[in-house]
């Protein structure tokens, strides 16, 4: 390059001279060539220009320099947003400690120790020619994200159940921080009416009507590109009165075994739960095991009752209470009998042996009953006889022979006596014969005989019914 302005220099001389060359004009061309060359040879320069450096807060930072040909001039090193000298040549001129400067081989390197947000900026660097030379280069001090706690929500914070809440987060860094939200238990949160997101943009964190299923951890975590990124934990308490609710409100079980009941209750703040019987708070004993599960604001509490007596059965009451309320859960303990085959059978043979006595009683006694009305019929037939105006021999025959068929045990077998005095007369019946008397009775008879008749209908029906009961 240097080599080829040399020429040009020349054909411009030439150019301005095409005649008249003599010997005292070409010696002073080779002299002002020979000038101009040394004047460009020993002029300073900047072989490259300076890079921009980035560096986090509290590293370490070099800014490098390279000048050709620089002879007796010097070198300082400028900060040109707080307009100090830093350096000149090989002295530091700040008092800042932290600014250090080094030589080698044309580069002058200007080390920035531990830098801090002051020093990021534009510096120059510059050398003392007439007229000066100078370049510039710029250092990025970039800061990490930093939470700012005194303008943040604290790191725990409670509210009611459907109230609304503003959870905020404040960051500061370079480049600006971007702060996100997000749940720790990887849950949807509920934001704008209902809206669910799994993670929010924004340093204010807006819930309305907060339910006891958004209590728990939020994390803010603010990002800028430079590592690290930083997060705050922020615990949601919702605080509501307890609820208590029973799976098995009536449990039954045989005596002597053991049995289980358990209740399920909710409660913020954190509740005191506890068993009663009998007015008295049930402590675990050898009759009585308890044992209680917990799980964020819900709470599985049992109870094992062993060796179940008749004075154990009765109603059990499982109680939550807080700050804010008090229930109570109830659950009925009973006995279910243990089964018995063989009594059962013992107790089924008992009760048809009973039948088997009773039934002959009851055929006794209706027995004696038919005997007792059909004494009661003789009696009416007799009373018709003594009731008429004028008897006769045959009557009383009828009337004896009557009585003799229809008492009981009056006549062997299936005969008859005879209906008229004497033997072997009109009306006479042989033993052993199947022939009535046809002969139609006095009228004196007639009423007697309709009442008879009437009670022995009576008497039909008494049989069916009771042989159908039986």
């Amino acid at each position: 390059m240097f080599i080829i302005t040399v020429i040009k220099l020349l054909l411009i001389a030439l150019n301005i001279f095409p005649s008249r060359f003599t010997n005292r004009r070409i010696m002073f061309l080779i002299y002002m060539t020979n000038l101009v060359t040394h004047v460009m040879m020993d002029e300073p320069r900047f072989a490259q220009p300076i890079p921009n450096v980035t560096v986090a807060v509290g590293r370490d930072a070099n800014l490098p320099c390279v000048v050709e040909h620089l002879g007796g001039y010097k070198v300082a090193w400028i900060h040109i947003d707080r307009q100090m000298i830093l350096t000149i040549h090989r002295h530091v001129i700040s008092r800042i400690p932290r600014y250090s400067i080094t030589y080698a081989d044309n580069t002058w390197l200007l080390h920035v120790n531990q830098a801090h947000q002051d020093d990021r900026g534009y510096y120059m660097c510059q050398v003392n020619t007439n007229p000066m030379i100078s370049q510039v280069g710029y250092l990025q001090v970039v800061v990490p994200p930093n939470i700012l706690d005194i303008e943040s929500t604290p790191s725990s914070v409670a509210v009611r159940e459907n109230q609304n809440i503003n959870m905020t987060c404040r960051a500061d860094g370079f480049p600006t921080p971007k702060i996100i939200w997000r749940r720790e238990d990887g849950e949807e949160i509920a934001v704008e009416k209902k809206k669910k997101v799994l993670v929010y943009d924004g340093d204010v964190l807006p819930l309305t009507k907060v339910s006891r299923n958004e209590m728990g951890a939020y994390l803010c975590i603010a990002t800028n590109g430079v590592p690290p990124s930083v997060s705050k934990r922020i615990i949601l308490d919702v605080e509501f009165s307890p609820m208590i609710w029973v799976p098995n409100q009536l449990v039954g079980a045989p005596a002597g075994t053991d049995v289980t009941i358990d209740c399920h209750t909710e409660a913020h703040p954190k509740a005191i739960i506890y068993w009663v019987y009998n007015s008295v708070m049930v402590l675990p004993s050898k009759k009585y095991k308890t044992d209680y599960t917990e799980n964020s604001y819900r709470a599985h509490m049992k109870l094992t009752i062993r060796n179940l007596q008749y004075g154990d059965f009765g109603n059990y009451r499982c109680i939550s209470k807080n700050s804010l309320g008090e229930t109570e859960g109830s659950i009925r303990v009973y006995e279910i009998p243990l089964p018995s085959t063989p009594s059962k059978q013992v107790t089924h043979t008992t009760v048809e042996s009973r039948e088997s006595n009773i039934i002959p009683s009851l055929r006794n006694d209706t027995t004696k009953s038919l005997q007792t009305d059909l004494y009661a019929m003789k009696n009416d037939l007799y009373a018709g006889s003594g009731s008429s105006s004028s008897g006769s021999s045959s009557s009383a025959a009828s009337s004896s022979s009557m009585q003799t068929a229809l008492l009981p045990g009056g006549a062997a077998g299936n005969s008859l006596s005879a209906l008229s005095g004497g033997g072997g007369g009109k009306g006479s019946l042989a033993i052993g014969k199947s022939i009535f008397y046809t002969e139609r009775p006095p009228n004196e008879y007639a009423s007697s005989l309709a009442g008879a008749m009437h009670r022995l209908s009576w008497l039909g029906a008494g049989f069916v019914l009771l042989f159908a009961a039986l």
